[in-house]
């Protein structure tokens, strides 16, 4: 979908600025290698990135490493039937840890439905050569160039019109979410993807569940400690859209300040840096802590009247403080919707309603937490049939 003029004029000049930073990468290429076995499998080939073996759709030609993280190694690759480069993310020994492969069936199921310029393609998932037994999972993304966290933390100048730019990206690509229901439960600037030319995609949808009122209690394992909503810190069992608004808060106030708003040791310490800013709250803005002992805490903590987010950031425009202040709500039904905030004035110059198109698809991400490895493995193993009925056509007992 190509933006609309006012949009994509506004920003011709801002578009073509390359950041003066280091983009994912390495000077360590991928080297090729001969199969574990001795053998090789028809239609694959082998190589070694960052001393791990990948095992390839023959199709793929891997450049470099690019990313290292808990669950595996990404490295950018030549698709050479398209001539398009790609990033493909190896979750390695996928079924060692139920918790972990049940974030990769939760994203296979997901991107499936999605498509929308700022939400990350995945564009293929490679069927492995053992169906009952196989243990690594090869995912073929967009290929981006690097991630706002190392934008933030680098010395590239950011102006407003950055700002502005990939805020109203990451509120597009999260309205758009939010139509199917979907909550992300873990935006921060890691899981937002950029381009040098400044566009951004949302990525990372392990954590992703849709806002149905089932299985929404909170874990220590969803939405990293710095953007989490303080409903989810709290432990609040019923929560809504409202938390991803809350990141987004805290993603923008990070692009104002180039450092982390609240960035909290730990629970307790996160809540009491954000009333530290915020002020203390009135008996109305806590009455959704459904909690007594947590709503005790709030109470306890000594009395401050906050920081003006205008002092924090004497940069920022003043529409910009605006809608600052209104996602970053304590009280979750006060805080500004994507909606509302897509149509605020800091956003007015570049937003249309007539962008948006809603998910033509239900989404369920409704999965059994107890199921077994073999059953999780069948499931993944049919999401992966999705993307290569040649495997059906060629063998009717593979679905």
């Amino acid at each position: 979908m190509l933006m609309p003029t006012k949009c994509s004029t506004k920003f011709q000049r801002l578009k073509k600025i390359e950041f003066r930073i280091h983009l994912f990468g390495c000077r360590k290429m991928a080297t090729p290698v001969e199969p574990p076995s001795g053998s090789r499998s028809e239609g694959k080939h082998y190589y070694s990135v960052w001393q791990s073996l990948f095992e390839l759709d023959t199709k793929y030609v891997p450049i470099k490493p690019i990313g290292r993280g808990a669950y595996g190694i990404v490295c950018s690759s030549l698709n050479r039937e398209t001539n398009e480069k790609v990033a493909i993310k190896k979750i390695h020994n996928t079924f060692d840890n139920r918790t972990d492969a049940l974030r990769t069936l939760r994203e296979l199921k997901l991107l499936r439905h999605l498509q929308h310029e700022n939400v990350i393609a995945l564009k293929d998932v490679m069927v492995p050569m053992q169906r009952a037994s196989f243990k690594d999972v090869y995912l073929v993304y967009d290929l981006m160039d690097t991630d706002l966290h190392q934008i933030i933390k680098s010395s590239q100048s950011l102006s407003n019109d950055h700002c502005q730019y990939f805020l109203f990206q990451l509120l597009r690509g999260l309205k758009y979410l939010h139509s199917a229901n979907i909550l992300h439960r873990d935006l921060k600037p890691g899981n937002l993807l950029i381009n040098a030319n400044c566009d951004l995609k949302i990525c990372d949808f392990g954590l992703a569940r849709t806002n149905n009122g089932k299985d929404q209690f909170m874990t220590e394992y969803v939405v990293t400690r710095w953007y989490r909503a303080p409903e989810l810190l709290l432990c609040c069992e019923n929560y809504g859209t409202s938390i991803d608004v809350w990141s987004v808060g805290c993603i923008f106030a990070e692009l104002l300040g180039r450092k982390p708003i609240f960035p909290g040791t730990e629970c307790l310490n996160q809540l009491k840096l954000i009333i530290n800013i915020l002020g203390s709250q009135t008996e109305d803005a806590i009455e959704f802590i459904d909690n007594q002992k947590a709503r005790n805490y709030i109470k306890s903590l000594p009395f401050t009247s906050g920081t003006s987010f205008s002092d924090v950031y004497p940069q920022a425009q003043p529409s910009a403080i605006d809608l600052l202040e209104k996602m970053l709500v304590f009280d979750p039904a006060k805080r500004i919707s994507v909606d509302e905030a897509l149509h605020h004035p800091y956003m007015s110059s570049l937003y249309s309603s007539d962008m948006d198109s809603p998910v033509e698809v239900p989404v369920d991400l409704e999965i059994d937490e107890e199921l077994g490895e073999d059953v999780i493995r069948q499931m993944i193993w049919e999401e992966m049939l999705h993307y290569h009925p040649e495997v059906v056509v060629g063998n009717p007992q593979a679905n």
